[in-house]
Order: C-alpha cells, then sequence, then structure tokens
C-alpha cells in the first residue's frame, strides 16, 4: 500500500506473476523461493527479490499463525466501542494493548472494533474494565464473546 497526499491508502497494483508468488506463499509460507520459481517460471533469486519487494512495500508479511485454544488462550471477542473524541487516537492506544489484535475503525452503530485473546472469561473481564473501558474516550462498548471460530483464513487478495 501506498498513500497519497492526504495520508489515505491506495491500493499497489500486483502483476499476475506477483499475484502467484503470494499465492505460493498462502499455500505454504515455508515453501523455498526455488519452488515458487518453478512454479512461477522465475529463477530463485527473482522470486527472492520480488519477496523482498513485496514485504518492504508493506503489501504481504510473512508470519506464523497460531491457534490461541491449543496456546491455552481459550477466550476470544469481538468489542464494538462507541467514543467521543479523535477516534484515530483512540485506535492508537487500543492498538497497544497487547491482547488486542485487530484494530478498526467503522461506520455504523460502533466507531471502533476490536479483536481481544484472553486466556478465560476473568482475563476477558480485567481487559475490558481496566484496560479498554478506563481508556479517556471509551463511551460504551459491547462484547461479542466467540463461541465457536469457523472459519479463518488468510488467503484473499490475488484474485
Amino acid at each position: 500500500m501506498t498513500t497519497n497526499g492526504r495520508g489515505q491508502q491506495r491500493s499497489t497494483h500486483l502483476d499476475d506473476v506477483s499475484k502467484a508468488i503470494i499465492e505460493q506463499l498462502q499455500a505454504d509460507g515455508r515453501r523455498s523461493y526455488s519452488e515458487i520459481g518453478k512454479a512461477v517460471g522465475l529463477s530463485e533469486a527473482a522470486v527472492r527479490q520480488r519477496v523482498q519487494k513485496l514485504t518492504d512495500s508493506g503489501v504481504m508479511q510473512i508470519v506464523a499463525v497460531t491457534d490461541p485454544m491449543q496456546l491455552g488462550f481459550t477466550r476470544q471477542a469481538m468489542i464494538g466501542m462507541r467514543v467521543a473524541g479523535d477516534t484515530r487516537e483512540i485506535a492508537a492506544r487500543l492498538a497497544e494493548i497487547p491482547e488486542i489484535d485487530y484494530v478498526v475503525l467503522s461506520a455504523g452503530s460502533f466507531d471502533l472494533l476490536a479483536e481481544v485473546v484472553c486466556e478465560d472469561d476473568d482475563h476477558l473481564l480485567e481487559l475490558l474494565n481496566s484496560r479498554i473501558r478506563a481508556l479517556e474516550g471509551i463511551r460504551s462498548t459491547e462484547t461479542f464473546v466467540y463461541l465457536k471460530l469457523q472459519k479463518q483464513f488468510y488467503n484473499w487478495g490475488t484474485r
């Protein structure tokens, strides 16, 4: 992503080869540059260079995605918040909280949405009362507790 003169994000145009490289890594993030090169018709060095360009530009990240449940984090929730003041400032403060893995500014019933990952209900309650609701500007919250995670994929963006 790049930004325009007003600080707004613009999408980056990707050619078919870059999209194919991304798809290869989405299928298996440990796939070697050599294997990817064979699949997309480039040399290992060319793939390495493209991957570096894609990560440097912020188009993609290569990360290990974990299953919170298997790591002992049994409570996940989405929290909708109504705020007073600059939503960008409050979103930035929320983003600093380690248990929050996702923060978006939204339109509609809520000004902000945040996904949280907690060890249990006590942890969620402490997070809500002591750290989220305690932030200046948070007027109200509504918590949507996840009963079961049915689907979670990160393979969008290339088709």
